[in-house]
């Protein structure tokens, strides 16, 4: 990895690329630092304290802390994951967003572009019902002016992060939306680090302490072997391309490979099951209604900090449900991205085969055959890395906000962004001797 990035540093082109990227997160770093105006700063902090295991801590992991300090970013980029959520779902139901996602590149700009739309009214939704769902405890003096300029403040917040994200794109070394959330993440594992610190290493015995830390990092370390080793299997399925005359040559011939990725829809899985799951505990918190009965026990059971409790088990059946959903998202991400009806057909135009697979229907049928086994291992290794953090954290009461869905999303995006880095320095090595 150090390698890779002081080869980067190297090349102008990458450098000024990777200093951009320094540059917008230092941006983000400090704007999640600025409270919005008008608003009691000590609410959240006081209210994330007395309330360890809301689903707010999930939302306060994936903005670095800007919801404790309730900064102009404290929507973070959530909003937009939200949107892209809903966007990739009515794919589904309607046919004319599914044609849209066919279209290519054109396709993909008018979907971003929804997206965006839909971005905007999530983040103004989502900013006004926090406004009139916590009111005088939230906002000092509560009137139409206070409530519009605190809206527009969430709102133009989470609008400048998607814009950073796009501009990263662009500019940077991609993955701008990954990066955003990576960075948030990433600022708050100090402060786990510190928590983990006082829960079971001050006051300690050097045994006792020395025990703590040899299990903490053993399951971090198990975590991230996991998530590189699920990040880098893939199967790879032979094909061969027949001979044929091109003018007076015979051209083609030649041996390849469709190499599909074992984890194959990445971090994403994660990200739209942790968000659903919290939901519910969001709108309850903005209601400001306590649920009694079942509906207290179903909230109770969707968080996550509330699994391996060794004091009610009961609520460890949200486990089942947050499984059920990974499995769901990766299975339909895959589905929206990787098409075997296509690649059958470009295959069969291109004169190639797999062999002992005749081209056309055939080969689809086996391709599909193929992913839902290689897409099925890979739910499967998501949800154990997942779960491993989430059994110490319950068993042991850890209450840090970097449970599997974050070390998960840290490794992963962090190998995702070198591969781009190293595609970057393979490209520009390739025009190299294009132009020599």
């Amino acid at each position: 990895m150090f390698k890779t990035l002081r080869d980067a540093f190297r090349v102008k082109e990458i450098r000024r690329r990777l200093l951009y990227l320094l540059l917008m997160l230092f941006v983000i770093r400090l704007a999640s630092q600025v409270p919005v105006p008008g608003v009691n700063t000590d609410f959240f902090r006081n209210y994330f304290t007395n309330n360890a295991n809301d689903a707010f801590n999930v939302l306060n992991a994936f903005t670095g802390g800007g919801f404790t300090n309730f900064s102009i970013l404290a929507l973070s980029i959530t909003p937009y994951i939200t949107s892209s959520i809903i966007v990739q779902l009515l794919t589904i139901a309607f046919p004319k967003l599914e044609e849209m996602q066919r279209e290519g590149e054109e396709g993909r700009k008018k979907m971003n572009r929804i997206t965006r739309y839909l971005t905007v009214g999530l983040s103004l939704f989502e900013s006004i019902a926090m406004c009139i769902g916590f009111g005088n405890q939230l906002i000092l003096e509560m009137n139409v002016i206070n409530v519009i300029v605190v809206a527009a403040s969430l709102t133009a917040g989470s609008c400048f992060l998607m814009w950073v994200g796009e501009q990263i794109n662009i500019k940077g070394v991609g993955n701008g939306i990954s990066i955003v959330l990576l960075i948030n993440i990433l600022s708050r594992v100090p402060v786990d680090m510190v928590t983990l610190y006082e829960n079971f290493v001050q006051g300690k015995t050097i045994a006792r302490a020395a025990v703590a830390w040899i299990v903490i990092f053993a399951v971090i370390l198990a975590v991230v072997v996991l998530t590189l080793i699920l990040n880098g299997a893939e199967r790879r399925i032979p094909v061969q391309y027949s001979q044929k005359m091109v003018g007076r040559r015979l051209v083609g011939g030649n041996s390849s490979n469709i190499p599909l990725k074992v984890n194959t829809s990445g971090v994403i899985p994660i990200i739209f099951a942790s968000s659903i799951m919290s939901f519910p505990g969001i709108i309850v918190a903005l209601t400001r209604k306590n649920p009694t009965g079942a509906g207290a026990w179903f909230i109770n059971m969707l968080s996550s900090s509330n699994w391996f409790n060794t004091s009610n088990w009961a609520y460890t059946v949200g486990l089942i449900l947050y499984v059920v959903l990974v499995v769901f998202f990766a299975y339909f991400y895959t589905a929206i991205t990787f098409n075997p009806m296509q690649v059958a057909d470009n295959m069969k135009r291109q004169g190639g085969f797999i062999p002992g697979i005749r081209p056309g229907k055939p080969t689809e049928e086996y391709l599909n055959k193929v992913l839902k086994y290689v897409i099925f291992i890979g739910a499967v290794g998501l949800v154990i890395v997942c779960v491993i953090p989430y059994i110490f954290n319950g068993l042991f009461r850890a209450n840090v906000s970097f449970g599997g869905t974050s070390l998960i999303i840290i490794v992963s995006v962090i190998l995702e962004t070198l591969k781009q880095i190293e595609s970057m320095m393979l490209v520009r090595n390739y025009k190299g001797f294009l132009t020599d």
